[in-house]
């Protein structure tokens, strides 16, 4: 099986190692926009941006032309950006075999559109196209390692079948579901709560503050999941509650460091800055926040984190309002 793995950013770098170790009659190639970085890649074995210290498998190919990369692949996972999804997708669309299943590995929504990733390519590469989507608890670094980790996979039932076993092997195991918008909104959602978590590390909330705050937060983001036709129980599964636990704990992750940061005295730009990449959860506060008001879907954290973000709330206040909400039954909304 040729499979391409579109964008080398440290998660695009993390899967190609994984399936190019994973074993089998696998053939990974790895594409990057960047001329002289593919050139890299190849010529080093070793990222110069992401992941440096990971010494790349000999058989993976490396290029920065995108037809050579989609040329004959069964399989093709874009690992971009969410901004960068739509502009990939139209690139690609000329060069996708017929067949090939499109995976998107990117978990947030298109601010403009609020649409999900499957959305966008959906709209792109047509809606016959076989689209899935990859999730769980995944920090890039830990998988490139070799370390163990699970994800699943999402879409039509083949589709998602093939693209599990795909990565079948000793270092990453992968389950499938047919719950699309669980899966996307989950893999999305949870980076808003990452940050609320990051700022209880920041200003001492303890170990049971955080903990409310992330439980709470798996409620709201599975409210607003449901709302729009998901699968309650995909958020107790590694979508959900899996990638959460990782979001909100792990040093590795860019959406606990920037809650942390701000809640530091940070602006968000200082903070965005020193992290130095993309961290796909400010711009899914604005989209979750949009979607919760049209939908009339109550997401109180997610407003706090909203109101801190970009509207210059202290953190002291937002958390002060979050206790002082009137009192409610747990499970309100929950009930898909």
């Amino acid at each position: 099986m040729r499979i391409a793995i579109a964008g080398a950013g440290s998660w695009g770098t993390a899967l190609a190692q994984t399936l190019a170790l994973a074993g089998g009659d696998r053939h990974v190639i790895l594409w990057d926009r960047t001329e002289a970085v593919a050139a890299a890649i190849a010529a080093t074995r070793h990222n110069p941006r992401y992941l440096t210290e990971i010494e790349l498998d000999q058989d993976i190919d490396v290029t920065s032309d995108l037809g050579v990369a989609l040329n004959g692949a069964g399989v093709v996972v874009l690992a971009v950006p969410t901004s960068a999804m739509r502009e990939v997708a139209r690139r690609a669309r000329v060069a996708l075999e017929a067949d090939a299943v499109v995976v998107s590995a990117a978990k947030g929504f298109e601010e403009s559109s609020g649409a999900t990733m499957s959305g966008v390519l959906a709209g792109v590469l047509g809606a016959s196209r076989r689209i899935t989507a990859l999730s769980g608890p995944n920090i890039a670094l830990e998988i490139a390692r070799g370390l163990p980790a699970a994800g699943v996979v999402a879409g039509e039932a083949s589709c998602a079948a093939l693209v599990r076993d795909m990565f079948a092997g000793s270092r990453y195991r992968a389950y499938s579901t047919e719950d699309m918008v669980g899966v996307e909104y989950a893999g999305a959602l949870k980076n808003i709560i990452a940050i609320a978590a990051g700022i209880c590390d920041g200003i001492g909330t303890g170990d049971n503050g955080k903990a409310a705050i992330v439980t709470r937060g798996l409620a709201e983001i599975a409210r607003l999941a449901i709302n729009a036709g998901a699968n309650a129980m995909t958020f107790a599964g590694l979508a959900g509650l899996g990638d959460c636990i990782v979001t909100c704990t792990s040093p590795h992750s860019r959406n606990r460091r920037l809650g942390e940061a701000i809640a530091g005295g940070a602006t968000l730009d200082d903070a965005l800055q020193a992290i130095g990449m993309v961290v796909e959860g400010v711009n899914t506060t604005r989209v979750a926040l949009r979607l919760a008001v049209e939908n009339g879907v109550e997401m109180p954290i997610t407003q706090q984190v909203h109101a801190v973000l970009f509207e210059g709330k202290p953190v002291s206040l937002a958390f002060e309002e979050l206790m002082r909400r009137d009192p409610a039954e747990e499970l309100h909304g929950l009930q898909s």
